[in-house]
C-alpha cells in the first residue's frame, strides 16, 4: 500500500472515530443530562398540550435527587395498564413491571435507545411520596387527611377514584396523576411507581414559543 492510500486509509479511520465518539457523547447526555421530547397524551391538559415540546431534566435523576409532590414527571409505563379488581393489593399498591429486558443488549435498547419490547413513557404530576396517605372521594384529593389545593387543574375538573382510591405509598416509591383527570391513565389504575422507574423532570417548555419557559411545579 503507497503512501497515499494509507494517508486515506488513516482519515477514514480518524473520521469513523470521531463520528463514534460524538454518538456516544450524544447517547450519554441524552440519558443522564437532558433530553428533548414532544408531549404525545392529553393526560396532563392545560398545564401541558399534545404538541408542547419540552426539555427534560434527566441529571436530577441521575443524581438522585429528592422526587417532591407537585413534580410533572416522566417515567416508564408499567406493563399492566389497568388492574382488575382481582389483581389489585392495597396492602402493596404498586405498579406491575413483568416486560424488562433481560440481557446487556436488549437493556441498552430500551433503556438507553428507549425503543422496543414496548417501550412507552408516561408523563404525569407527583401526587404523594413515601408514606403519604392519599384519598379520593367526592371529586376531590386528600393528602395525609386534607383536602389537596390543585390550582393547576381546569375549573370543573373531578377526580375520580379508581381501583387504587385510599392507599398509603410505600417507601421507594410515588403516586402520579395527570392534570387532565378524566383522561389520565394514571396510579389510580395502576398503583403507585417505584422510583427507579422515574426518567426525567419536565424543565422547560420550548414551544410553542409563546409558552416557552420552565414548568413551575405547581401551575
Amino acid at each position: 500500500m503507497d503512501a497515499e492510500k494509507k494517508e486515506n486509509l488513516k482519515e477514514v479511520i480518524e473520521w469513523i472515530i470521531c463520528i463514534v465518539i460524538a454518538v456516544i457523547l450524544a447517547l450519554l447526555v441524552r440519558h443522564f443530562i437532558f433530553t428533548p421530547t414532544v408531549v404525545k397524551q392529553e393526560s396532563m391538559r392545560t398545564t401541558l398540550e399534545p404538541g408542547d415540546r419540552l426539555i427534560l431534566d434527566r441529571l436530577s435523576i441521575t443524581l438522585h435527587k429528592e422526587i417532591k409532590r407537585g413534580d410533572i414527571i416522566t417515567f416508564d409505563a408499567p406493563s399492566v395498564k389497568r388492574l382488575s379488581a382481582t389483581q389489585i393489593n392495597k396492602d402493596n399498591p404498586v405498579a406491575i413491571y413483568n416486560n424488562e429486558p433481560k440481557n446487556i443488549f436488549s437493556k441498552f435498547i430500551y433503556y438507553v435507545l428507549e425503543i422496543g419490547n414496548g417501550k412507552e413513557s408516561y408523563i404525569k404530576r407527583v401526587i404523594g411520596v413515601a408514606g403519604d396517605h392519599i384519598q379520593i372521594k367526592d371529586g376531590k384529593v386528600y393528602l395525609n387527611g386534607e383536602e389537596l389545593q390543585e390550582d393547576y387543574l381546569r375549573e370543573g375538573i373531578v377526580t375520580e377514584g379508581k381501583v387504587y382510591d385510599d392507599i398509603i405509598v410505600p417507601d421507594g416509591y410515588i403516586f402520579a396523576m395527570g392534570d387532565n383527570r378524566l383522561r389520565s391513565t394514571d396510579c389510580r389504575e395502576f398503583g403507585c411507581i417505584p422510583i427507579d422507574k422515574i426518567e426525567s423532570k419536565v424543565f422547560i417548555r420550548f414551544w410553542p414559543f409563546n409558552k416557552f419557559g420552565k414548568i413551575p411545579s405547581n401551575s
